[in-house]
């Protein structure tokens, strides 16, 4: 059976589809990248806002406008909450509330033996290999406690859950075979260790690090969004004295840089202490790539509070922004809130604020020009720096994808280009 995967959403979801994969390739499935080829397409749904659940159901109808006799699997965090609506679909052969890969692949492929394996059994095992990347994922926990008022990804993952520390460490020497770098990956990375035995006081993230530092030799990591007011004294430490093996690269959700909009979305940190702990962070590293998830317009934000946001991210040295105009997530408490902002005035705000994360993440290209950096070698002639700057290859790069190079940043036409 030929299957083609469709996934929407986040890093964690990617992740999922790569377990998703592993699976049915262990029951003899082949994965194709042609949709049209396939006997079966998986759709790893996202359902962050309204408009990602219509996205799915868009994908979902061209493939199988495209590929008629095609069957198609529904999975992932919009399958968890809009089961009925999934099931309700003409193109739509089954559908699996979440991210179990056993069960998505028994409904793909039910007839199908399993594979004799020398790990756990298949449920259980570790992922082996990123197939669609040079980087490796790396999902540490699932779930999340917080009750932010815009977010659906607590009604669709439920609880924070962790995996064991063993289990990580084994996972990422298996995909250190393969990759040069892994992603800590998970919907709060931060909160990692809070559900063990022994809780944060025996596992936090930052002590999780260290120990895969120790024993997962000649291999970097990368840590994924996770929130600025849980990254520790010791994390900031082996940011500082890892020698890049812990790359100086931080994603780090804002959302808003007014309180009022902050405790209007539940959030648990105010700006200043956003402010604070970056601040300090800054002036630990030499130099740093800084990206962050701001929300604009926001039901009751006032100009006063956009202003304090885009203040905020002119005192910080961000390299990039995500910017979202809000979005509806049904389910969620600020669907239900007063004082919608109006289309056009969240158009124009996040219009402004990507303007100025433009301007300030050409600013910081501009500063590493001359400078050496660190570079995963990827297809097409690009490239990831520890700072996570988008690089063009030049020389061979073919011969080099999916190592770890050295070279000296330049600029071409605007564009960081490297010779390797």
């Amino acid at each position: 059976m030929k299957v083609h995967f469709v996934t929407h959403g986040c890093k964690a979801n990617q992740y999922d589809t790569e377990k998703f994969r592993q699976e049915l390739e262990a029951r003899g499935a082949v994965a194709v990248d042609d949709p049209l080829e396939a006997d079966a397409c998986v759709v790893n749904t996202c359902t962050v806002t309204n408009n990602a659940d219509a996205g799915a159901r868009k994908a979902i109808r061209r493939l199988k406008r495209d590929n008629p006799d095609v069957q198609i699997i529904v999975a992932g965090c919009s399958a968890a909450l809009r089961f009925d609506d999934y099931m309700d679909m003409d193109e739509v052969t089954g559908v699996v509330k979440g991210h179990d890969a056993v069960a998505v692949a028994g409904m793909v492929a039910p007839e199908a033996p399993l594979v004799d394996r020398d790990e756990e059994p298949i449920g259980g095992v570790l992922l082996e290999k990123n197939e669609r990347g040079t980087r490796g994922w790396m999902k540490i926990q699932d779930g999340c406690n917080r009750r932010c008022s815009f977010c659906a990804t607590k009604l669709a993952r439920g609880k924070s859950r962790s995996r064991l520390e063993d289990d990580i460490v084994a996972e990422a020497e298996q995909l250190a075979e393969f990759h040069r770098e892994l992603v800590f990956t998970g919907i709060h990375i931060g909160h990692y260790g809070h559900d063990l035995e022994g809780g944060k006081k025996e596992h936090t993230l930052s002590k999780l690090i260290r120990r895969l530092l120790d024993e997962v030799p000649d291999v970097r990591f990368r840590l994924g969004s996770i929130e600025a007011t849980e990254i520790d004294d010791l994390m900031i430490d082996l940011l500082e004295t890892s020698g890049g093996r812990l790359v100086p690269h931080l994603h780090v959700p804002m959302q808003a840089g007014s309180n009022a909009v902050l405790r209007n979305m539940r959030r648990w940190h105010t700006r200043e202490q956003y402010r604070d702990r970056l601040v300090e962070i800054v002036e630990r590293l030499p130099y740093l790539g800084l990206g962050a998830d701001v929300i604009v317009g926001f039901p009751g934000e006032t100009d006063e509070d956009f202003a304090q946001t885009r203040d905020l991210v002119e005192t910080l040295p961000f390299t990039y922004l995500h910017v979202f105009p809000y979005s509806e997530r049904d389910g969620t408490v600020a669907a239900d809130m007063d004082d919608k902002i109006h289309g056009d005035i969240k158009s124009a705000r996040s219009q402004e604020l990507r303007e100025l994360a433009q301007a300030k993440g050409e600013a910081y290209h501009r500063s590493r020009v001359g400078q050496a950096a660190e570079i995963v070698v990827e297809e097409n002639n690009y490239g990831v720096t520890e700072d996570y700057l988008r690089v063009r290859l030049t020389g061979n790069p073919d011969e080099r994808t999916g190592d770890l190079v050295y070279a000296p940043l330049q600029m071409d036409d605007g564009e960081l280009i490297a010779r390797v």
